[in-house]
């Protein structure tokens, strides 16, 4: 096996992780599963993570790491404001459409954390994360737009977090494209009344 630096060995084993758990679940995905996906050894688990918990964090942090990537660098200035934002929407629910596996886990991996003594942190962690992803994805637009928002930005973090995290459910539920479509045009809309008007 090729020598590799830590952090590259890390980010290979949350790949694998992420992987294993969006095919098996969170349970099914023993550190032996995630080494064998990987294919490392324990030892190198053991090097890279102080404990399974240590990767699960790992894995929701490069997961919604990866989404606000996506979204940020789809963000650009279009004609008006709404269609900033619904871009931006847009861009998010397209992986959501092609990779509905992959925000099942986040689910999933909530559920885990929520249920495991000791990993409720965990669940803690990720919804902050996401209000603070959302955060960063309106201050990005309003920049762009020289806009001040109508109510604090907090809150319009944690009503773009919340609604995006419901929306995802509904439709991995309900599988109805062209009601989510519908839903995320009325939330554009939602957001745009409330940081400009």
């Amino acid at each position: 096996m090729a020598r590799m630096p830590s952090g590259e060995r890390r980010r290979q084993l949350v790949e694998a992780a992420v992987r294993v758990m969006a095919r098996d679940g969170v349970a099914r995905a023993t550190t032996r599963a995630i080494c064998a996906e990987a294919g490392v050894s324990l030892s190198v688990f053991h090097y890279c993570f102080d404990s399974k918990q240590a990767l699960l964090e790992a894995a929701i942090e490069s997961i919604t790491g990866s989404y606000v990537a996506r979204v940020m660098s789809a963000v650009e200035p279009k004609v008006t404001l709404r269609e900033t934002v619904r871009g931006a929407l847009g861009t998010y629910w397209d992986h959501v459409v092609t990779h509905p596996a992959e925000h099942m886990l986040t689910y999933e991996l909530t559920q885990y954390a929520l249920r495991e003594e000791g990993f409720e942190h965990l669940a803690r962690a990720q919804y902050e994360q996401y209000v603070a992803s959302a955060a960063t994805l309106i201050r990005q637009v309003c920049a762009l737009r020289g806009l001040t928002p109508k109510v604090p930005l907090e809150l319009l973090a944690q009503v773009l977090a919340a609604t995006i995290d419901g929306l995802t459910l509904q439709f991995l539920v309900l599988g109805d494209e062209r009601a989510a479509e519908a839903l995320l045009d009325a939330t554009a809309d939602h957001l745009v009344g409330l940081m400009d008007g």
